[in-house]
C-alpha cells in the first residue's frame, strides 16, 4: 500500500512492505516538524520506518533525509548514487540553513541496483531499483510488480516527444518497457500511462502498414477509438502521441 504525505512542495510516499516501511523522498531542509505530523496523519511514526530511498540529491528531495535518519530509519542509496549524496551540501550552507544535516556517510547502505530486488525483499517489497537518468545523473527510479512506478523528478511521460534521442527517453522506455499502471511524480499529480502507450502502440502498427482490425486484435482498443487515433495520425502532419490525446481530450473522447 501506498500513501502519500502532503507536507512540501516535493511529493513523498511511504510504501508499506509485507514485513516493513519504506520512505521515498523528502522535503527541503526545515520541514521536518510538518513531515512528523503528516506521518502521524497517515497513523505512523518514525520508528516504523526501516529504510529512506532518495530518487536524486538535490536540496528538495534530500533536504531532512537525515535528520529522519537520527530517528532510526537508515538511508538507502543505490549505488550509482554514491559519488552525489553530499552535491547539495553546498546549497544549504550558501543558504546559511540551520536546519539542515548533512548525510552521514558511515551510516548510509549502499545497494547495488543488481541486488535492489533482495533488499527490497526485506521489507516484503516486490519490484526493482531502476537507474533512470535525465534529469540528474543519480536519478533513479522504484518500479513496483504491482505497476506502480516512482520517478522523483524523471519529466513527465507527455513530455517524451520532446526529449526524443536524449537520456530521458532511454529511461522511460526502460520504464514503459514493464507496463507500468501508475506514476508518482515528485511535483506532478500521480498519473495513469494506459491511454499514453495505448495510442503510442496503435501509432507504431499504424507505420506497419496493419489494418484497423489487426490493430482492435492487438491492442484490444475499441473501434471507434482505433478509427479516431488513426485518423488523426494520418490526417495531422508531424502530430505524436501527445497532441493525439489533446485532440481527444478536445473531443470529449
Amino acid at each position: 500500500m501506498v500513501t502519500e504525505l502532503k507536507y512540501s512542495a516535493t511529493n513523498t510516499y511511504l510504501i508499506r512492505g509485507r514485513k516493513g516501511l519504506l520512505l521515498f523522498d523528502t522535503g527541503w531542509a526545515g520541514t521536518f516538524p510538518r513531515f512528523c505530523r503528516a506521518l502521524g496523519e497517515a497513523g505512523c511514526g518514525l520508528q516504523d520506518i526501516r529504510y529512506i530511498l532518495i530518487s536524486h540529491y538535490h536540496p528538495d528531495h534530500m533536504g531532512i533525509a537525515q535528520e529522519i535518519a537520527s530517528h532510526g530509519p537508515v538511508i538507502a542509496a543505490a549505488d550509482v548514487q554514491k559519488a552525489y549524496i553530499h552535491q547539495s551540501d553546498h546549497i544549504f550552507q550558501k543558504e546559511h540553513n540551520r536546519f539542515f544535516i548533512p548525510v552521514k556517510d558511515e551510516d548510509l547502505r549502499i545497494v547495488p541496483l543488481a541486488e535492489s530486488r533482495n533488499f527490497l525483499g526485506e521489507l516484503g517489497i516486490d519490484g526493482e531499483i531502476i537507474h533512470t537518468p535525465g534529469h540528474s545523473e543519480d536519478s533513479i527510479s522504484l518500479l513496483l510488480d504491482d505497476g506502480c512506478v516512482f520517478v522523483g523528478d524523471l519529466n513527465p511521460l507527455y513530455e517524451l516527444e520532446l526529449h526524443a534521442g536524449t537520456q530521458i527517453e532511454a529511461s522511460w522506455r526502460r520504464l514503459l518497457a514493464a507496463d507500468p499502471r501508475t506514476i508518482c511524480y515528485g511535483h506532478a499529480n500521480t498519473a495513469h500511462p494506459e491511454m499514453y502507450t495505448l495510442i503510442e502502440k496503435i501509432i507504431r502498427y499504424t507505420d506497419r502498414g496493419l489494418s484497423l482490425q489487426q490493430i482492435r486484435k492487438k491492442t484490444g482498443a475499441g473501434e471507434l477509438f482505433v478509427e479516431d487515433v488513426v485518423r488523426m495520425y494520418l490526417t495531422h502532419r508531424d502530430v505524436g502521441v501527445q497532441g493525439i490525446l489533446d485532440r481527444i481530450e478536445i473531443k470529449g473522447r
